[in-house]
């Protein structure tokens, strides 16, 4: 009998790779002071690629959380079960310091160190960055309240992982969650109509309302909005009270989602739930803002891996895949697709990690670098989570029908890529946010361009680019309906000027010549000739370690 199925021409295993042997990360995590963090990150980086971890990350998001309401007996339990791999990943990214580690850390480079670890980790699994990003983010928000603050902030960043619904000042380490949003208001949080009532015990209030999305809910703490006497304020609110008994949040429902579906989100019944009043009265949007502003950072930052775990996989599949006589990753069209998810794929990375290391100066007291972040994260995450959904696509079609198959990972960073663009607010919001920045905050402008200009003379396109701009932010007219334009040419500016001074100069002459010289088209793969594609897509290969 003839044999019909041998098996040739098909790409083998991508797995037993280093996810952190990626260039432009490794250089800018020395660049941006956190050299000392990476053992750790190559440690974690061999883990991720590897494939215990990668099942570990398929199966948690092929069976996505349970919700049970009631216990066999009746008993209102209002719990979440998980696979248990998703406790695997979680207790590796908190024993790594993937959460709030950083903020119980005094070297430089700390939040840098931390960043570039979420950005490797996160290629084994995305969904449980989301508790992991909000316990992080939590910290700056809690420290409106040093009281509270110094009872939580050591278990918030205690790199223990102890699940299970106790009294979260009884465990070893807990995680933070985050309950802004209710159905009538989304993003337009001041719109909330959840109540909060004082009990009479200081600082204790009682709330009664329903959150729309409430990530994470079997978080140990969670901050959320209500209205209080005083206006619109922001409360600690745990699931389990000092006396052990449950805290009354009732989870309605599990989100069915696109993507991320290793990580549970959920809508919430407050009934008389307990909470701590975090900052004044009225002021919650002021005091929780912080959380959203650091949440910001892993949104570019987790947009920017998975562009770099979709050029991983297409450069693989096209390393090893022959059509029409010759290797894909040698066929002359393929090799601009490549070049150009490369140039993509950089120049988010590069910028995230710029950030991570404004981030880390503002923390310990740098005023430009704290107006940089904060202009700078909010056009970075706009514009890097914008293009995200884009450059996964591309990347599933580098292997054509094998990367529409579930098998191949694909259709997963498919499906995560759009949420980040939407995680605290989406495009509209952040574009409208940057506008407000700039408005409010002209300092942080003046820091936004002090840091590109410091590629002035450096390359023509990128100085004409940068004069179109200045020259775009006189013109006051229409700014709201031309607000996504403006932050477009922001964040290209800045990622040019980065890749000019510190890329690699295929990568940079690349991105000038496409992204700031009008020389490319609508789509990936449209690079003008003249690039220096082989050099480009050689930093997009995967590592393997050395044996």
């Amino acid at each position: 009998m003839p044999t019909t199925h041998e098996v040739t021409n098909q790409v083998p295993p991508l797995t037993g790779y280093d996810v952190s042997a990626d260039p432009a990360l490794l250089e800018a995590l020395r660049r941006e002071g956190a050299e000392w963090a990476e053992p750790d990150v190559r440690e974690l980086g061999v883990m991720a690629g590897g494939q215990q971890a990668q099942e570990w990350g398929r199966l948690a998001e092929r069976h996505s959380p349970v919700l049970h309401t009631h216990d066999r007996y009746g008993h209102r339990i209002d719990e979440v079960e998980f696979h248990p791999y998703w406790h695997e990943l979680m207790s590796v990214a908190v024993q790594h310091g993937l959460h709030a580690a950083p903020w119980a850390d005094g070297r430089a480079g700390a939040h840098v160190a931390r960043a570039a670890k979420v950005f490797v980790w996160g290629q084994a699994d995305p969904g449980h960055l989301c508790p992991v990003s909000m316990t992080y983010a939590a910290v700056p928000a809690l420290r409106a309240e040093p009281e509270l603050a110094a009872v939580y902030e050591p278990l918030l960043t205690s790199t223990t992982y102890d699940f299970g619904l106790r009294v979260p000042t009884g465990k070893r380490g807990i995680i933070a969650g985050m309950s802004m949003t209710e159905k009538q208001g989304g993003s337009d949080v001041r719109a909330n109509t959840t109540r909060a009532v004082p009990t009479g015990e200081p600082g204790t209030y009682a709330l009664t309302g329903h959150k729309w999305f409430t990530s994470a809910p079997m978080s140990d703490v969670f901050l959320t909005l209500a209205q209080a006497p005083g206006g619109l304020s922001c409360f600690l609110v745990p699931r389990v009270l000092p006396d052990g008994s449950r805290n009354a949040i009732r989870l309605q429902r599990l989100k069915d989602k696109l993507g991320n579906r290793s990580n549970a989100s959920s809508e919430i019944e407050y009934e008389g739930a307990l909470g701590r009043l975090v900052g004044e009265e009225g002021r919650g949007v002021a005091t929780i803002i912080r959380m959203v502003n650091m949440t910001r950072l892993d949104c570019a930052v987790s947009s920017a891996s998975g562009m770099r775990q979709g050029l991983v996989q297409a450069v693989h599949h096209a390393t090893h895949r022959s059509a029409f006589g010759a290797r894909l990753v040698d066929q002359p069209l393929m090799t601009n697709v490549l070049a150009d998810l490369a140039v993509e794929a950089e120049a988010a990375t590069i910028a995230a990690m710029r950030l991570a290391g404004a981030v880390d100066r503002a923390t310990a007291g740098d005023a430009e670098e704290e107006q940089l972040r904060r202009l700078g994260l909010a056009v970075t995450k706009y514009w890097v989570c914008k293009r995200a959904p884009a450059h996964a696509a591309e990347a599933l079609e580098c292997l054509g029908g094998n990367g529409y198959v579930e098998d191949s990972g694909l259709p997963r960073l498919y499906r995560e890529s759009p949420l980040p663009s939407i995680w605290e607010g989406s495009g509209n919001v952040a574009a409208l946010d940057v506008l407000r920045a700039m408005a409010r905050q002209p300092e942080a402008v003046e820091a936004f361009f002090a840091e590109v200009d410091r590629a002035a003379g450096a390359d023509r396109r990128l100085d004409a680019a940068t004069a179109r701009l200045r020259k775009d932010l006189t013109d006051l007219d229409d700014l709201q309906y031309r607000a996504r334009r403006i932050v477009e040419r922001l964040a290209l500016v800045l990622q040019g000027s980065l890749l000019v001074r510190h890329g690699h100069p295929a990568t940079a002459d690349a991105f000038c010549a496409s992204r700031l010289d009008h020389d490319w088209g609508i789509a990936f793969g449209t690079l003008p000739p003249g690039v220096d594609t082989a050099a480009i897509i050689e930093r997009g290969a995967p590592g393997f370690p050395a044996a």
